[in-house]
């Protein structure tokens, strides 16, 4: 792979997650749109060069192309910009393919209007209950007495998780995507991926046993290919499906307090019924973006943009700078929860479109039905606490105060 480093951009090291504090990130973006937006980024100390591709046109079409890009390996380099270890990155190699789309099949079987009704209203109960006790209650933490305790108990019940195992589940989800600073909780992080593997590993054996109708037990019992999922296959597509569905539901609700706190006249709009609920989540979906990247690799020589990547190359897809492309979204820097058309891809796109994104969007409409009905002021207290992660944009704390 031979590319010439744009001058300047050599200086943003994108497997660094203070990269993604330190800067003007969305300035960031715009120069890489403009200036190279197929760029290939050197190795460093913990990952191979690959390819940062920021453009909304270039994203979705590799998102779409699934013939000659796969998930298969590919996305071993957004593991590694993590920290993964070498487990998990074995376990990531088996995402791709007629296999994956077959397994995929059987999950969507969990994803039924008949079982996802029940769902739907749980998450608007919840949501409505959790938000009128803080409701004049005085300084709490949005993130730890809030929003942690709303998607992991739609995903629990999708999966089937004991109530008294959520709590961990998100402790540990946490800890696998954050470490406090560049020198500390790699370890820490370690065990709670391990964790969760093999809290996923036990519950596999249980519903082999004893299967009922949840996700698990869907694909403890299924075949594909006459042949039924191994261990490792079922184990990573319950520990994907908690990294969506929980993590990014959390994350994008937190970014939609911190920008309706922030963004007095969208508020407002909201209250008012000027901004519909539909429009109001694609927007806070497209301003968090929770997930900024995903992994592919190329399968053939091919030309995105006017950048030819080599077969065997890896290339990322900055979701966090296509949802910001000039070329797409008029002023993107705005904040409009109005906003029309909307055509982000905080859920990827194509084949691989994410599987709990219908729950994601439930989750952010649940919030901003809730605050509207429920909150007539939210006041910030404090500077919210950033996640220190190059994959997941999110905070790990958020004080705040909400007045009738």
């Amino acid at each position: 792979m031979n590319d010439t480093l744009a001058p300047g951009l050599e200086r943003y090291d994108l497997t660094d997650p203070r990269t993604f504090i330190d800067n003007d990130v969305q300035a960031m973006w715009a120069r890489f749109r403009a200036e190279r937006p197929v760029y290939l980024h050197p190795a460093t100390r913990g990952a191979p060069p690959f390819w940062v591709v920021s453009r909304h046109a270039d994203v979705h079409a590799v998102y779409r192309d699934n013939k000659r890009f796969t998930s298969e390996r590919g996305n071993v380099l957004a593991t590694l910009l993590q920290g993964e270890d070498s487990a998990s990155r074995k376990m990531l190699a088996v995402t791709d393919g007629p296999r994956h789309r077959a397994i995929r099949n059987l999950m969507l079987k969990s994803f039924s209007p008949r079982v996802l009704a029940p769902v739907v209203e749980g998450v608007h109960r919840r949501t409505r209950e959790l938000i009128a006790q803080q409701v004049g209650s005085g300084a709490f933490d949005f993130v730890a007495d809030l929003a942690d305790h709303i998607p992991i108990h739609t995903i629990g019940d999708l999966m089937g998780v004991p109530d008294g195992d959520r709590e961990k589940l998100v402790h540990w989800n946490t800890m696998t995507l954050s470490r406090t600073s560049a020198e500390h909780g790699e370890e820490e992080e370690w065990l709670a991926r391990n964790e969760i593997l093999l809290y996923f590993s036990g519950l596999v054996e249980e519903r082999r046993r004893s299967p009922g109708e949840d996700v698990i037990s869907a694909l403890a019992t299924g075949t594909v290919d006459g042949e039924p999922l191994t261990e490792e296959e079922i184990v990573f597509n319950c520990y994907s499906l908690i990294l969506g569905g929980d993590e990014s539901s959390r994350m994008s609700s937190i970014g939609a307090v911190i920008a309706l706190a922030e963004h007095s006249d969208q508020w407002q709009a909201l209250k008012d019924g000027s901004a519909c609920l539909e429009p109001a989540v694609e927007e806070v979906l497209r301003w968090t973006t929770p997930a900024m990247h995903f992994g592919r690799r190329a399968l053939a020589d091919v030309r995105i943009g006017d950048t030819t990547v080599r077969a065997g190359d890896v290339v990322t897809l900055w979701n966090s700078s296509a949802n910001f492309d000039e070329a797409v979204f008029t002023d993107p820097c705005r904040f409009d929860l109005t906003r029309h058309p909307n055509k982000h891809v905080a859920f990827g796109y194509g084949p691989h479109f994410c599987l709990g994104a219908f729950l994601g969007r439930t989750h952010v409409e649940a919030v901003l039905a809730a605050l509207r009905e429920k909150v007539g002021h939210i006041e910030l207290l404090g500077r919210p606490k950033r996640l220190y992660s190059n994959f997941v944009k999110g905070y790990s704390g958020l004080p705040v105060r909400l007045e009738a």
